[in-house]
């Protein structure tokens, strides 16, 4: 009974962290750019008492033996980096990627965050910057006569300006990729961090090599399915209430074990 009580700790323990990591999954459903996580879990360590293949006669042995596992426990969580719907807006600021890779942004210790949220701004000087204010890298500054932005598929800024028969290119927007996205480090405010477990970036222009196309007046949807995770939390809830039914019965058990005489 004791060890039951333990497994059925761990199993509430375990679906607690998947409601939580499923609420903010449905709290970010309206988030640019944000991407859901799941979350993995793995059986806990087995106590044998009789192994598979242990001898039971000088001619026989058991099949199967006598493993009796201890509880649940969550091995990772992991976030998954499919593509979400585009909206457009018709802002011309507003860019998605079509395919793999993250802007890059300059934060303010002087490392580079990398994000999903293509939701740019002009600030003061006419520099793009995302909505804290970080400016996009490498740095793009729109001249103060610009009249009309545009953002090509390739990542070319060009823009308007009086007495110009033709657009005039002003930047060029660079995309990153990592050989493995879901180790990177979220931050928060829609940016990530590289870590060890992510690689390092490789840099390159939108449109080639594999690197996503960019959309300029569009903006990526989170790709939270809101009725999927709504299947998920009363999921978790389920199992969470199936434990704590497993810690009653184990309770009761000992009670009647401890009345005995």
């Amino acid at each position: 009974m004791l060890r039951a009580l333990h497994s059925a700790a761990t199993g509430m323990e375990a679906q607690q962290t998947y409601i939580d990591v499923t609420s903010n999954n449905l709290a970010n459903v309206n988030t640019t750019g944000y991407k859901k996580v799941r979350v993995n879990f793995q059986d806990l360590i087995y106590q044998i008492q009789r192994a598979p293949g242990q001898a039971t006669s000088q001619q026989t042995e058991a099949p199967t033996g006598i493993q009796v596992g201890i509880g649940v426990k969550v091995a990772s969580t992991q976030k998954e980096f499919s593509t979400g719907t585009f909206r457009p807006t018709g802002n011309a600021l507003d860019v998605a990627i079509e395919g793999d890779g993250f802007f890059q942004i300059q934060l303010p210790d002087g490392t580079v965050g990398y994000t999903r949220d293509g939701a740019f701004h002009m600030d003061e000087n006419g520099q793009l910057v995302n909505a804290d204010g970080f400016p996009v890298e490498p740095n793009i500054t729109l001249p103060a006569e610009a009249k009309a932005m545009h953002i090509g598929e390739d990542g070319v800024v060009t823009v308007v300006v009086d007495g110009q028969a033709e657009p005039i290119q002003v930047g060029q927007l660079q995309t990153a990729t990592f050989i493995n996205p879901a180790g990177l480090l979220a931050e928060g405010g829609n940016i990530f961090l590289e870590s060890g477990a992510s690689g390092p970036p490789v840099i390159g222009n939108p449109a080639e090599n594999g690197f996503g196309a960019l959309r300029g007046g569009f903006l990526e949807a989170a790709n939270v399915k809101a009725v999927e995770e709504m299947i998920n939390l009363i999921t978790a809830q389920r199992a969470f209430e199936f434990n704590s039914k497993a810690v009653q019965a184990s309770d009761q058990m000992l009670r009647e074990i401890g009345q005995l005489r």
